[in-house]
């Protein structure tokens, strides 16, 4: 399929529109779990089952998208009563689809490193080497201690975060595996048969997020993608050249890269993309915004330099679980994709997007936003951070006081 104003092949994992090697790529939330990517009332169209969700990864690796991040929930709360276990579910899209990447996420607790390392390399020779994974630290304490997990404090999770992903590294790439740490150990572990081992990926791609001092140490350290939360310029400027340099430090700059969350409402005008904005807003569920709002501040505020995700989040923010909004992928598709390059000349690779109505949603993204961020790529935008600033950057600059 070729979009005929802008003259780019759309199918982009089996055309041109993902050719240039130096193209900021795209993922987007599967929405594995209910309720959506909003705490919100608004109605929306998307789905949580298996089939509407293996409909979603086929329109997605179609029009370009290159990664679908599954969730991981274990128990109902904040609107999201139902939830499908990601691995499994990870598994079901990969058989259903090609060529996309799905992100499988992981809790270090209630999974153990030989268990989730044996499920991944199984699933990575399945697929061809399709599968990654997103270690998430945690943030929910009732889904740990329902189902006995101990509730670690704030540092402690995102060290045994930092633990679990060095057993996975070894365990994936060493023929006998020995790891004595605080909360892991391994005596001559053998993993047979170990993930595929492909030009650039040694093993199955590691993601980790988080914004604390904590998660960025474990991104300087052993990550192979850093995810942030939306937020402003000078946020995402500081935030990144305070991994590099903790990346650096390690010897391992070249070997990390950043991704965003944002969430895309794309219209016709600005005006009506913002008034969607507003009715998302408007509509909040309040009690689940700000019983989610109780729940992650010990993620942030518990912090001791007040630097955690969500530390500095409004009640608006909350509404969409990472700060999709701060990342203003709201407007029309021109400007979406000029935020977009202005995103790749910060330094990021990857932009993670969730939309209100999945099904349709998926597909007009990829048909009117990504084409004209890769028109803007081909001309040599998002390559000067200053020259994309003076172009979109007070969109995003932070607010007078």
């Amino acid at each position: 399929m070729t979009d005929q104003k802008n003259g780019l092949t759309l199918n982009g994992n089996d055309g041109d529109i993902n050719s240039n090697p130096d193209r900021v790529k795209f993922a987007y939330w599967v929405p594995n779990v209910s309720g959506g990517l909003v705490i919100s009332k608004i109605p929306q169209r998307t789905k949580w089952d298996l089939e509407s969700n293996v409909r979603y990864a086929q329109t997605a690796e179609n029009v370009g998208f290159e990664f679908a991040l599954s969730q991981i929930r274990f128990m109902a709360g904040y609107g999201a009563d139902n939830q499908h276990e990601s691995v499994s579910f990870s598994q079901a899209l990969l058989h259903s689809t090609k060529k996309i990447n799905v992100i499988a996420a992981l809790l270090p607790g209630p999974w153990n490193p030989a268990v989730a390392a044996k499920q991944i390399a199984s699933i990575d020779n399945y697929s061809n080497g399709r599968i990654a994974v997103n270690v998430v630290s945690g943030w929910f304490k009732a889904e740990f201690t329902s189902i006995g997990q101990w509730w670690l404090d704030h540092g402690e999770r995102y060290r045994r975060s930092n633990e679990f992903i060095r057993c996975l590294k070894g365990i994936w790439t060493e023929d006998q595996f020995t790891f004595k740490g605080d909360f892991y150990q391994f005596h001559d572990y053998p993993l047979r048969p170990k993930p595929l081992v492909l030009p650039g990926r040694p093993h199955p791609i590691i993601f980790q997020g988080g914004n604390s001092i904590d998660a960025r140490e474990n991104a300087a350290t052993v990550s192979d993608y850093y995810f942030m939360n939306g937020n402003t310029l000078e946020g995402f400027q500081e935030q990144i050249a305070d991994v590099k340099k903790r990346a650096e430090r390690e010897g391992r700059l070249n070997e990390l890269k950043f991704a965003v969350n944002g969430f895309v409402i794309a219209r016709e005008t600005e005006e009506e993309a913002v008034r969607v904005l507003q009715e998302i807003q408007g509509k909040a569920n309040k009690e689940a915004v700000e019983a989610f709002q109780d729940a992650v501040k010990n993620a942030g505020a518990s912090t001791s330099t007040q630097t955690g995700m969500w530390a500095n989040s409004k009640f608006e923010d909350l509404v969409q679980y990472n700060d999709g909004f701060k990342t203003k992928l709201i407007g029309t598709p021109v400007q979406i994709a000029d935020r977009i390059v202005l995103l790749k000349s910060l330094g990021i690779d990857i932009v993670l997007t969730g939309f209100l109505h999945y099904d349709e949603e998926i597909q007009s993204f990829g048909e009117q936003v990504l084409p004209l961020v890769r028109k803007l790529e081909s001309e040599g935008r998002g390559s000067d951070e200053q020259h994309e600033i003076s172009i979109t950057g007070d969109v995003y600059r932070a607010a007078k006081q």
